[in-house]
C-alpha cells in the first residue's frame, strides 16, 4: 500500500505553536518518521517545538529548495510508492503555496498517492481577510521585478489590471526590500488606489493596515526587515 504525502503547516514566526497550528496536526506530526522540507535546519527547531525534542534524530529529512536539482522530488516519491507516510514542511505558513513544495505534490498526484492538506496559517489569506480588499477577485503575483525601473512598470500594469478586473493583487518582497518596494508603489500608483501592508502577520508585533495611496504619503511608516505582503486594489 502506497503511504500518504501530508502537507504539514508551519508558524510565521516565533510565537507559541499552539496559536497558530491545531492540536490534531502536531500529534500527527509524532506519527511520521519522513520529511521533505525546505530547509533542515529550521524544520528541526520547529519540530522541537511541536513536542519532537529529544526525537529529532529518529527522523529522515530531505531537502527540496530553489538549489534542488530537478528531478529529486520524483526520486523522493519512491518513499512513498514503498508505503511511508512522508510530511512536507516549507519554511513558514502553507507548503506548496509559494513554496518549492508544489513540486513534490504535483508528483505525488502523477503517482495516483493521496494529497492530505492540514489546517494552518497562509500569510496571503490572512492578509486578504484583514485588508478589505476584494476577496472574490484576488490574484498572487508573488515577487516583483527587483530593478527600480522593471519593478515601477510592474506596478503599474498591476494598478491597470486592478482597476480594470475590480481584482485585488497580492505580492511579496524579500524583507530587506520592503522599503523600497512601498516607496516604488507610492511613486507611481495613482493616489485613489488602496494598498494593504500586513506585516509579522500572527505575531505580537504584527501591522496590518489598508490606506489609500495619498493617505500613506503622509503617514510615517518603515517597515523594515520583516516578512511582509503587499495588496493593491484600484478604483
Amino acid at each position: 500500500m502506497k503511504g500518504k504525502l501530508y502537507l504539514i503547516p508551519s508558524p510565521l514566526g516565533m510565537n507559541p505553536i499552539e496559536e497558530v497550528i491545531p492540536s490534531s496536526i502536531l500529534e500527527k506530526i509524532k506519527d511520521l518518521k519522513y520529511f521533505v522540507v525546505e530547509e533542515i535546519k529550521t524544520t528541526r527547531r520547529f519540530l522541537s517545538r511541536a513536542g519532537l525534542k529529544g526525537h529529532i534524530e529518529e527522523l529522515n529529512f530531505f531537502e527540496l529548495n530553489e538549489h534542488t536539482p530537478i528531478g529529486k522530488a520524483d526520486e523522493y516519491i519512491k518513499l512513498l510508492i514503498e508505503g511511508h507516510d512522508v510530511g512536507v514542511i516549507s519554511e513558514a505558513g502553507l507548503p506548496a503555496v509559494a513554496d518549492p513544495g508544489a513540486a513534490l505534490v504535483a508528483a505525488a498526484h502523477r503517482n495516483d498517492i493521496e494529497v492530505i492538506p492540514m489546517v494552518g496559517p497562509s500569510s496571503l489569506m490572512l492578509a486578504l481577510m484583514s485588508s478589505g480588499m476584494n476577496g472574490q477577485r484576488f490574484a498572487f503575483l508573488g515577487y516583483l521585478p527587483i530593478k527600480t525601473e522593471a519593478r515601477r512598470s510592474r506596478l503599474k500594469q498591476i494598478e491597470s489590471r486592478s482597476r480594470t478586473e475590480k481584482e485585488s493583487q497580492i505580492f511579496i518582497e524579500t524583507p530587506y526590500r520592503n522599503d523600497s518596494m512601498l516607496k516604488d508603489i507610492l511613486s507611481v500608483c495613482n493616489a485613489s488606489t488602496r494598498i494593504c501592508i500586513a506585516a509579522d502577520i500572527t505575531l505580537p508585533e504584527s501591522y496590518i493596515k489598508t490606506k489609500t495611496v495619498a493617505e500613506w504619503k503622509k503617514t510615517k511608516i518603515v517597515i523594515g526587515k520583516r516578512p511582509c505582503v503587499f495588496i493593491l486594489l484600484a478604483n
